[in-house]
């Protein structure tokens, strides 16, 4: 599986039979607060962990994709999808609405994208979402989860690779934070030097590794 970091939390996932899936793409300039450049890849699948303009952009992608705004269960070539309804604030979604854990399970190997999250995860989403070899977290906190509560959740959920999105950069003015914190958690921390990753299993680290991509926008 090759991943490809756009910035914030919009990924091109590389499946291992070449489907192309684009998680949570932004609209350029969202709220006035991303300066990432526009995704101009094409995709065979565009799905969406809720509908802000910051991960929503469906109608954006080129290549005329199956698009889903909080998927559930879709099968597209290789990748078995499962999405598991969360909420994006600790208030049951009342202040900033739903939120869709993605799983994308290729052939035995699972990354999971868990949007906009913006509690820990029970007992019973933790179960839902099962084993994971990737997992791409939110960080940045304000809203979404802190660095705190993201390290909890990477202890609740054993990831074998972890994959920090959703926070600030040169190309974000909203009020989250930086990476920095959430890697003050984490034992093992590689930064990449690009945007890309490529693992699958025979490919990852023993130990739990924290993997930082520079945004490819």
């Amino acid at each position: 599986m090759r991943l490809t970091w756009y910035g914030h939390s919009s990924f091109l996932v590389e499946a291992s039979d070449g489907t192309r899936i684009i998680l949570d793409p932004y609209r350029a300039g969202a709220y006035e607060e991303l300066s990432y450049a526009p995704i101009d890849d094409h995709a065979d699948v565009v799905l969406a962990s809720h509908d802000h303009d910051d991960h929503g952009a469906v109608d954006t992608i080129a290549g005329n994709p199956i698009t889903a705004i909080h998927p559930r269960e879709m099968q597209v070539g290789a990748v078995t999808i499962t999405g598991i309804p969360t909420k994006h604030d600790e208030a049951g979604g009342s202040r900033r609405g739903e939120n869709t854990v993605m799983v994308l399970d290729d052939a035995g190997f699972r990354l999971v994208h868990l949007g906009d999250l913006g509690h820990p995860l029970n007992a019973a989403e933790q179960a839902a979402v099962g084993r994971v070899d990737v997992l791409l977290i939110p960080v940045g906190g304000f809203y979404t989860i802190d660095a705190r509560v993201a390290a909890d959740v990477v202890s609740a959920l054993r990831p074998t690779a972890v994959v920090p999105m959703h926070y600030r950069t040169d190309r974000v003015t909203s009020p989250i934070v930086g990476v920095d914190d959430f890697l003050a958690t984490q034992e093992r921390v590689i930064e990449v030097g690009s945007p890309t990753l490529e693992l699958d299993a025979g490919s990852l680290p023993k130990e739990r590794t924290t993997y930082v991509l520079q945004h490819a926008r």
